[in-house]
């Protein structure tokens, strides 16, 4: 095994080389323990931490099913941002758009599985860090159902909302990584027809970046349009949990004043200083938006939803919140209920990165999954590469 420090505007922070040459080409976050290696999550706080002593659960299965793992990824420092922005290790360009932010949290998977550089990447999403970065790149993101993938050696440790997932180019490539991921995950082979209940762009919603939900509609043959009407709600509730959860496991290093970026900072002050009843009234929504969800479900088979509602931001306004903070507004809210999503990655008319969000039943991720295939393959729509 070698391993060798990365180039700053690379996708990875350190190059690695386990498993047989055979094997499908994997990238790893730094979020996820590797033996032998640091886990740093982008923070230079954890810049000395001590070498992991043992494969994160979700590694171990990669090595066990044949995959090559070949390095650790960047990403937005603890997880905690949707820029993909990192002033310590670097900020990894966007292979496509190299103006705009990769997204966050997981940034270098995304660009890695964009550039090429592997067959698929492993990633987190704790409020969109699969889904967004996969949009910003314009490759596929797919959010497992909450508690799917076991994340023994991920850090934080603890979480309600967070899920292991991968990028990959194609969705016949997502099964073959949830596959060496979960070894209980088999393709879907079914052709019945599935019922799609469409959730319309608003006037939120940025020109362009609604335009694949309306174009999928028109070619769908059982499908209905919806209303979601605690979505809103829901993505408020997802923002104050991440913000406890995050401060519950990261907020000592305000306490001995440890070195952090400026957004992370202000964001962990922030959830610290939150009131007590928040967090109380967000499980109440999550409550609340998971029985919507669930009775949509019991209607439809799946959901679609615009992916972004606006186009992801240049990286010179990176630090605008009003560029940034509403980037997950459709993604977050199933981080809350706990559903599958995967994204299809799709352009603007004016060939800007833009997608569709499909969200699934709890459990049926493999179903969920094989509509996305049939739905990339059929369309013109969707830049998947099958």
């Amino acid at each position: 095994m070698g391993i060798q420090l990365a180039s700053e505007s690379s996708a990875f922070v350190a190059e690695w080389d386990h498993g047989p040459e055979t094997g499908l080409q994997v990238a790893i976050k730094d979020c996820l323990d590797i033996a032998g290696m640091r886990t740093r999550c982008g923070c230079e706080a954890l810049a000395e931490a001590p070498p992991a002593g043992d494969h994160a659960s979700v590694v171990r299965n990669l090595l066990d099913s044949g995959c090559r793992i070949v390095g650790k990824t960047r990403m937005h420092e603890l997880a905690y941002g949707m820029t993909g922005v990192n002033h310590f290790e670097g900020t990894p360009v966007n292979p496509r758009w190299p103006t705009r932010i990769p997204g966050g949290s997981s940034s270098g998977s995304a660009v890695a599985v964009a550039a090429g550089l592997v067959d698929f990447a492993v990633g987190t999403d704790t409020g969109g860090s699969v889904r967004q970065p996969a949009i910003c790149c314009g490759v596929v993101g797919f959010k497992p159902t909450f508690g799917r993938i076991d994340r023994t050696g991920a850090t934080p440790a603890q979480s309600t909302l967070d899920c292991i997932g991968p990028f990959a180019r194609s969705v016949a490539m997502i099964e073959q990584a949830m596959a060496a991921m979960d070894p209980t995950f088999a393709r879907h082979e079914g052709e019945e027809a599935f019922r799609t209940g469409i959730l319309r762009p608003d006037a939120r919603v940025e020109q362009g970046m609604g335009e694949a939900v309306d174009a999928l509609a028109a070619t769908l043959e059982f499908s209905e349009d919806i209303e979601i009407p605690t979505l809103d709600d829901a993505f408020r509730a997802g923002m104050i949990l991440i913000g406890r959860e995050t401060a519950a496991a990261f907020g000592h290093f305000l306490d001995r004043d440890a070195p952090l970026g400026t957004d992370v900072k202000a964001r962990l002050a922030a959830a610290r200083a939150m009131d007590a009843g928040e967090p109380e009234w967000a499980e109440i929504i999550r409550s609340r938006f998971t029985a919507e969800i669930d009775a949509l479900l019991e209607r439809f088979d799946v959901l679609v939803t615009p992916a972004l509602p606006l186009l992801p931001p240049l990286l010179a306004e990176a630090g605008d919140p009003a560029k940034v903070l509403s980037l997950t507004r459709y993604l977050r809210p199933f981080n809350l209920s706990g559903h599958p999503a995967i994204v299809l990655p799709a352009t603007t008319g004016s060939g800007l990165p833009a997608g569709v969000q499909i969200v699934g039943r709890k459990g049926d991720d493999a179903r969920l999954v094989a509509a996305a295939r049939r739905i990339a393959v059929s369309t013109s729509i969707f830049e998947t590469k099958e």
